[in-house]
């Protein structure tokens, strides 16, 4: 019996994370990477040869991938938003989001290449409409999904025999988007945003491409809603 390909999602327990777990568990086994223990006990009962993997990501270290002697696909969609000008960030915020958002991501990264080299995996890098456009009051959001960026086309380069995919999905109707709204004084209008199941299909997109497609790069924009 062939064994079915593994995958971790870090930021399972909820919004895109959830749906990108979701969306591979009908052909992988899933390990739900996140800190709320029981939200990912329940999303593990609802899919079958998914368990949770809790963990804290900005400690994460050799003993938490012990047991994950081959990955196929690691699903990089944990992160952190705190909006706010220049002038109204503390250099706290900005260490916190480049901790969580782009340190976490390359020290995760470093400790499971082992097991993804092992099956010539697949790393998914879900970035933002904020890593190709930086906008007034997000200053350290845009700059860690710029450096999250950088470290996904490095990592490109650096192992020729993964296949390494950024995916920059517009505003999506999650409770970070709730927040952002917040901090806007907007209203939050979740039928004006990108599902999260619509930027799980693109990871699946990635991920079941031929052996022989790696698509590096996919944008994705909410139609008719805003752009970032």
């Amino acid at each position: 019996m062939t064994e079915r390909p593994i995958a971790l999602v870090t930021g399972a327990s909820r919004g895109v994370g959830a749906a990108v777990a979701r969306a591979l568990a009908p052909t992988h086994d899933v390990l739900l990477g996140g800190r709320d223990e029981r939200a990912l006990a329940a999303l593990a009962a609802e899919l079958p040869g998914a368990r949770p993997w809790p963990v804290e990501l900005t400690r994460v270290a050799a003993a938490d991938v012990e047991g994950v002697p081959r990955l196929d696909v690691l699903v990089h969609s944990a992160g952190v938003s705190t909006l706010g000008r220049v002038d109204e960030q503390s250099a706290d915020v900005w260490r916190r989001t480049m901790e969580v958002n782009v340190v976490a991501v390359a020290e995760l990264t470093r400790l499971l290449l082992p097991a993804l080299r092992r099956a010539g995996g697949h790393v998914v890098c879900v970035n933002s409409g904020s890593g190709l456009r930086a906008n007034a009051a997000w200053g350290s959001y845009a700059a860690s999904k710029f450096a999250l960026k950088a470290f996904a086309d490095v990592l490109r380069l650096e192992e020729p025999e993964l296949r390494v995919t950024t995916v920059y999905p517009g505003r999506t109707a999650t409770d970070m988007q709730r927040g952002v709204r917040a901090y806007e004084g907007g209203e939050f209008e979740p039928e004006k945003y990108l599902r999260p199941e619509s930027v799980a299909r693109a990871v699946l997109a990635a991920v079941t491409a031929g052996p022989d497609a790696h698509l590096t790069e996919l944008t994705l924009r909410p139609r008719g809603g805003l752009p970032n």
